[in-house]
């Protein structure tokens, strides 16, 4: 039994993209990957400085991990990364899309724009264009190579505010009059909806060619936020807690190895039971 499960979740050799890679859990699920025999190729804007977190995880689980810097949103740069991984491995097997912006809501720092009726076009714009184009492209560049080999996995980062809206007390500062309170910008229920949206698309789309596409709807991972905050958010989650940032680590595995074999164009919700109230 212990050969067969050790089979099912084998990425020997598999070279797996992630997208946003440097970032907080892109590194996360470049590990599991790394854990399992795979090879994460992280990409990265160049502030994010991928190479060096590719370094530091090759460093720290002794195994083979490699970074680039791209702008997700150009499709030429895509493509060059996608001739220059082929180069370099001669294979593509895994794409995780990962890369969003992604405010953080609890310090504060956009009560001066994240509300609908102040909201910058030029915010929206980059949000999508990050989020949903970004993940389009790299669908695109990426996934149609796996198709032309006949197997691949695309993985969706979703989240659990693709599924419910956001609870924007959880956002709330005292002493603030109404049309000034920090709410979780629009741009990243679009976002995050959007792909499960393209999750079921691209899973019909591509069921003839080999390549499995699902989503992973995530809560929200504890980082040491302003403890208000985690109480706030701690009481809507039926378990009593966030996420420890390692939690996603083994749905990402499951996703990405023939373990979920039989599983295209579906959401697997990982919120500690938040959605389901």
């Amino acid at each position: 039994m212990d050969e067969i499960l050790s089979s099912l979740f084998n990425l020997n050799g598999r070279v797996a993209i992630i997208t946003g890679g440097a970032g907080l859990l892109g590194r996360q699920h470049a590990e599991a990957i790394a854990r399992a025999g795979g090879i994460p190729v992280l990409i990265d804007i160049a502030a994010a400085q991928p190479a060096l977190r590719a370094s530091q995880l090759a460093e720290q689980w002794q195994t083979q991990v490699v970074g680039f810097e791209a702008d997700i949103t150009k499709l030429d740069q895509l493509e060059a990364l996608k001739n220059q991984i082929l180069a370099q491995f001669g294979r593509i097997d895994i794409l995780i899309n990962n890369a969003a912006n992604n405010p953080k809501m609890e310090s504060g720092s956009t009560v001066q724009f994240s509300r609908v009726e102040n909201f910058p076009c030029e915010v929206w714009e980059a949000d999508l264009a990050v989020g949903l184009t970004g993940s389009f492209l790299s669908s695109r560049v990426f996934g149609t190579e796996m198709a032309l080999r006949g197997s691949g996995v695309i993985v969706n980062i979703a989240s659990d505010l693709a599924l419910i809206a956001p609870d924007q007390r959880l956002y709330r500062k005292e002493g603030l009059p109404e049309d000034r309170q920090p709410v979780k910008p629009v741009t990243y229920s679009v976002v995050k909806s959007g792909l499960i949206g393209l999750t079921r698309y691209l899973a019909t789309y591509w069921a003839k060619n080999g390549v499995r596409v699902n989503a992973i709807s995530p809560g929200g991972v504890y980082t040491s936020q302003p403890e208000d905050f985690v109480q706030r958010l701690s009481s809507l989650i039926p378990l009593g807690r966030m996420a420890h940032i390692g939690e996603y680590q083994g749905a990402i595995l499951f996703l990405c190895s023939d373990a979920s074999s039989y599983m295209t164009g579906s959401n697997l919700v990982i919120e500690g039971g938040r959605t389901c109230l």
